[in-house]
């Protein structure tokens, strides 16, 4: 591999934070006044054969493990920029909503949003790079028990910028209007709460997403969303079953 384009790079730099164990988390600011040089880097570039012996077994350790196969697609799962419901965003919000029942059983829905999703998962083999792919950030999984009232605010969100990764909760959009919101079947309620299961990057206001601030709790579950994914996938693998997932009109548009 000659140089690394910038979308490689950041799921092959997690891998090895994930195998490593490391953490980052300090933040450099520049001081001082900035000045740039542009680097060519392409074929051009000769191999340095010291700094290729130094990094050779990092790089042979972390290609075999994003090329392990860890189940497969039986679809391809997509997500189409029209569409208010995506195979791809109800397979994303089925596994974070699956993933946090098993620390929280009453979690009610879950939401992420299409930005986050990097990928379109082909339907054929999955392996570790896919879903690095799919997730390349750092984020976990939270959940956060909202009022009726700010739910509602969140599905006029997802109603306003037409569709979101969602499970658990039904709702059509009328208009840019959010309207016929239901939670596990049953009409949205204003007086009661509800456990929404996200991931912290949303949780503090990322997406400009609404309805999350302020919320009546929030838990910290420690995983990352890219582990439950990995977790998810395998454990179907296990059961014997591919990834199947169909578009079941959880997000419906009228014209």
């Amino acid at each position: 591999m000659k140089y690394l384009t910038i979308r490689r790079y950041f799921p092959l730099l997690a891998v090895a934070i994930w195998l490593g164990g490391a953490s980052c988390s300090r933040y450099f600011v520049p001081s001082g006044k900035a000045a740039y040089t542009e680097l060519q880097v392409d074929t051009t570039v000769a191999d340095d054969p010291d700094y290729v012996r130094f990094y050779a077994p990092y790089k042979k350790q972390l290609e075999a493990e994003m090329n392990r196969v860890v189940g497969h697609a039986a679809v391809s799962l997509t997500k189409p920029r029209d569409a208010p419901e995506t195979l791809l965003g109800n397979f994303f919000a089925d596994v974070l909503l699956a993933e946090a029942r098993k620390q929280d059983p009453e979690a009610d829905f879950s939401f992420g949003t299409k930005g986050g999703l990097r990928i379109e998962l082909h339907q054929g083999p999955i392996t570790i790079g896919h879903l690095f792919e799919l997730m390349p950030f750092e984020n976990e999984i939270v959940i956060l028990e909202l009022t009726g009232e700010r739910v509602r605010e969140l599905a006029q969100f997802i109603a306003t910028t037409d569709g979101q990764p969602v499970s658990g909760i039904r709702m059509e959009i009328d208009g840019g209007k959010a309207t016929d919101i239901r939670i596990g079947g049953k009409p949205l309620d204003n007086a009661r709460t509800y456990k929404l299961a996200t991931y912290d990057y949303l949780a503090n206001g990322g997406d400009n997403s609404r309805g999350l601030n302020d919320p009546v709790s929030r838990t910290d579950l420690g995983m990352k969303v890219r582990e439950a994914l990995i977790d998810y996938v395998s454990s179907e693998a296990l059961a014997g079953n591919d990834i199947n997932v169909q578009l079941d009109g959880r997000i419906t548009r009228n014209q």
